[in-house]
């Protein structure tokens, strides 16, 4: 069975345990061929390790195809498993989570001892001397023809006559030990390229913008919301409403579409691909640009005499990395003021976090303009229950929300029917999208310049969607939206479908080199 083990959901088929594992008879003769001591047994154990870890790989694939959308890299995706554990927490318990971590140790360990025992059974059988060096060859030739077969399913070569098999797991062995190389030849690349940054010492970076700054990242916020006929009844209702109001305002408005560098979750990689200016798609990546130096957008910012802020609702434990991000300022959960019930792993409602950054960091103490990045969190699974807008002057310190919060099924009962689950985000991504259009509303008299950029779409059996796409806006008065004209975006909040998809890295280069000049005549505060 680990010989044939799907590592995608795709293969989870019936038709998966037909596959004949090539690797099979080239196992079974070694291990009859070997001494059954000494070097042999070592060989053994060996082998189980190698299986062991491959059958723990391929479950980690598994795991991130449904999550995140691609497969498991051995080098950058360690750091994930402890992630994962704080979001299970969140989504079904403390006593659940460790229960399912403690089972997932179990069945590893119940795996090893059982190729342990059914190696050792062939690894039992003594054939005759006379016999043993011919089932070594023997083994040797099938070995032989597991690899024609990988390097085949890998395009190296062409086989005119492929054999009746595969050898699936010594591939994704392969295959991982080559992504592993391939990481680490990046990250070497990456950190050069971190390292060479044109803006760093220019004096005249965004002297173009005349007031705050928001930079807001709407949680699993993508393109399915704008294409997928399950959520575009709602969303795009949502889009228009907002935008015929904040256009009776007298605010301009762009939209265009950004390749987020992740999918269904790691939404951190998004807002330092954004802010670095870099490809950021594995934790190696984040690891590296922290540790290069390069100024980020937040930076450059700062240097330019604005005030820079992150808040980060769902930030609940120790955040060193913020130290090396250009913030000023960072306001987490416990910074932001808030005494209601949480959300389960939503620690509190979008309105409330707005309304937060209002009191705490936009209240005239300071002259300097504000540059802050917000990242929300009330459209982050399990996006159960769903909190609604109150009015604005009754948040006070958000117990309001409170009857909100327990409100509903609890997750464990929604995620049993994938359709409540994406009715449950269809709710969610709506709520969110309401608070930051009723936010920019209010300050309308007065309005920030405001990017509003979904952080990536939600895993692919929520969004229905492979694509990497996320919605981007910007709002702002006239004669700031204006300078984003030659960016390719279409005017209002719904962008035109056949608009050019642009990388999330593309962001801060774009935005400084559209506003580092002085303002414009017709702007003002």
């Amino acid at each position: 069975m680990v010989l044939i083990q799907p590592n995608h959901p795709a293969a989870m088929t019936w038709a998966a345990l037909l596959v004949f594992p090539l690797e099979l008879p080239a196992i079974l003769l070694g291990l009859i061929a070997m001494p059954r001591r000494g070097w042999g047994r070592l060989l053994r154990a060996a082998l189980v390790v190698v299986l062991t870890l491959i059958a723990v790989l391929k479950a980690a694939d598994f795991a991130m195809f449904v999550a995140l959308g691609r497969g498991f890299n051995p080098v950058a995706d360690l750091a994930l498993i402890e992630a994962a554990f704080r979001l299970s927490t969140g989504a079904i318990g403390l006593l659940p989570s460790i229960a399912a971590a403690c089972a997932a140790l179990i069945a590893v360990v119940g795996v090893g001892r059982a190729l342990w025992w059914a190696t050792g059974v062939w690894a039992g059988i003594a054939p005759p001397s006379h016999m043993a060096k011919g089932l070594a060859v023997a083994g040797i030739l099938c070995a032989g023809v597991a690899v024609a077969e990988i390097g085949h399913a890998m395009g190296r070569w062409t086989l005119t006559l492929p054999p009746p098999g595969a050898a699936f797991t010594a591939r994704v062995g392969v295959e991982r030990v080559q992504m592993a190389r391939a990481t680490l030849a990046d990250l070497r690349a990456f950190e050069a390229a971190a390292a060479n940054d044109p803006y760093a010492g220019r004096d005249t970076l965004l002297r173009g913008i005349d007031r705050d700054v928001l930079v807001v990242f709407v949680e699993s916020y993508g393109r399915t919301s704008l294409d997928t006929p399950f959520y575009t009844d709602t969303h795009l209702a949502t889009l228009r409403r907002a935008q015929d109001r904040l256009a009776a305002q007298g605010l301009s408005m762009r939209s265009g579409f950004l390749a987020a560098p992740t999918r269904g979750g790691q939404s951190w990689l998004s807002h330092a691909t954004f802010a670095n200016g870099l490809w950021i798609a594995d934790q190696t990546s984040y690891g590296a640009v922290l540790a290069s130096g390069r100024q980020s957008l937040f930076h450059l910012a700062s240097e330019a005499g604005f005030r820079t802020a992150a808040v980060m609702p769902q930030i609940t434990l120790d955040w060193p990395e913020a130290a090396l991000m250009g913030f000023e300022t960072v306001l987490a959960a416990e910074d932001l003021g808030y005494a209601g019930l949480p959300f389960n792993w939503v620690t509190m409602p979008d309105q409330f976090t707005f309304a937060a950054l209002d009191r705490l960091l936009r209240d005239g103490r300071d002259d300097r303009p504000l540059f802050a990045q917000l990242a929300l969190g009330s459209s982050h699974a399990p996006w159960v229950p769903v909190p609604d807008l109150v009015a604005w002057d009754e948040i006070g310190d958000g117990t309001v929300f409170n009857a909100m919060a327990l409100s509903g099924d609890p997750p464990e009962v929604v995620w049993r029917d994938r359709d409540r689950v994406r009715d449950q985000y269809r709710q969610a991504v709506d709520y969110a999208l309401r608070v930051v259009f009723d936010y920019v509303a209010r300050h309308a008299d007065t309005p920030p310049l405001i990017f509003v950029i979904g952080d990536h779409q939600a895993a692919g059996f929520v969004a229905l969607d492979d694509r990497p796409d996320v919605p981007v806006h910007v709002i702002g008065p006239d004669h700031l939206v204006a300078e984003t004209a030659l960016w390719g975006w279409s005017e209002g909040l719904i962008p035109d479908a056949e608009t050019e998809v642009r990388s999330m890295a593309d962001m801060r280069n774009l935005i400084l080199d559209s506003y580092s000049h002085p303002p414009r005549p017709g702007g003002g505060s």
